[in-house]
């Protein structure tokens, strides 16, 4: 039987999210905690991605899903890559690296589709466009529950079209990537809350973006959500695998605000403003996923020094709320009472 997310015991999601924090632990903690937990595909080879599916399934027995990035035709200009990335050499030099080599890289995309497929998780959400009709019709057939990620009202009606059976709302408020169908589109900046009552109820939607309180929580429920997406607040959790790096600057006053940046992967995200940020932002270019390929060795090398500024720090706009805990604890504040 298909999955259904208003049988949640508590109407919380997991943000899948990718690079790290989304672990096999993490998706375990917030199933037993009776919400949805997500692995992150995006960045990971697709025996990763089947070995994580393993391991959850080694630590619980209740329904999680998988999140797959939608590849794109590139928008990236070459002579706009280079000047970039000779831009960073200097600073890479810093931190004893040199910028990665941009290069054509679909991340695994339809062994990734065959995998779930394959491996059935209880759900798949799908990251920056929709799979099409055929794949969503494949997952239903094969009892699995599809989400896409959707930042406007014609992005919802075109993934519903293709046979998405849930919507993840996505408002401006979000850590980490805007899920934005078209990489050369500005986000958007519809509030979350406006965008809820914009999407049509043909299908279930879960709301993200800045949901960092019960009241918050309450708030999107009492518009029509049967469930929060929970993202920033889960990246201090005991099960996430959050770098050090990040998990400090999460609590650290020296970082006041978040900003949207596309100076670290070609693609419009928001994180902690950070120097990196400050320096780059006006003249990166967009590009996905060349300009994240150019600048992973940077960001990896400035973590392994310690150094929160030459690194992406996503996060959402409520990230003084999170607070380090079991992924148990963080989401049962979380919960309307």
């Amino acid at each position: 039987m298909m999955l259904d997310l208003r049988d949640l015991t508590l109407p919380l999601v997991g943000a899948p999210m990718a690079g790290g924090p989304s672990t096999p632990a993490l998706a375990a903690a917030v199933a037993a905690a009776g919400g949805l937990g997500f692995l992150a595909a995006g960045y990971r080879t697709t025996e990763q991605v089947a070995d994580q599916i393993e391991q959850t399934r080694a630590l619980t027995t209740r329904p999680f899903g998988v999140n797959l990035f939608v590849p794109q035709p590139s928008i990236a200009r070459e002579p706009e890559l280079v000047r970039y990335r000779e831009s960073l050499t200097a600073e890479a030099a810093h931190f004893g690296a040199e910028p990665g080599a941009p290069h054509p890289d679909d991340d695994g995309w339809q062994a990734k589709l065959e995998l779930v497929e394959a491996a059935r998780p209880a759900a798949v959400s799908f990251t920056f466009g929709s799979p099409g009709r055929e794949w969503m019709t494949a997952f239903a057939r094969a009892g699995i529950l599809t989400l896409a990620t959707v930042t406007t009202p014609a992005e919802a009606e075109l993934a519903v079209a293709d046979g998405a059976r849930a919507l993840v709302v996505q408002g401006p408020a979000a850590g980490g990537h805007r899920g934005t169908f078209d990489p050369a589109a500005e986000p958007g900046t519809t509030s979350l809350d406006e965008l809820l009552t914009q999407v049509g109820r043909v299908v279930p939607v879960v709301a993200a973006g800045g949901l960092s309180t019960a009241e918050a929580v309450a708030r999107i429920l009492g518009l029509g959500a049967v469930a929060a997406q929970i993202g920033t607040a889960l990246l201090p959790a005991e099960e996430a695998g959050t770098n050090a790096v990040h998990r400090a600057a999460l609590q650290s006053p020296e970082f006041t605000e978040t900003g949207l940046t596309r100076a670290f992967s070609g693609r419009y995200a928001r994180g902690l403003v950070n120097d990196f940020m400050r320096r780059h932002d006006p003249h990166a270019p967009l590009g996905y996923p060349e300009v994240h390929q150019i600048t992973g060795p940077l960001r990896a090398a400035a973590v392994r020094s310690g150094d929160p500024h030459g690194t992406s720090l996503w996060a959402g706009m409520g990230f003084r709320s999170a607070r380090p805990g079991s992924a148990k604890a963080i989401l049962e504040d979380l919960t309307p009472q």
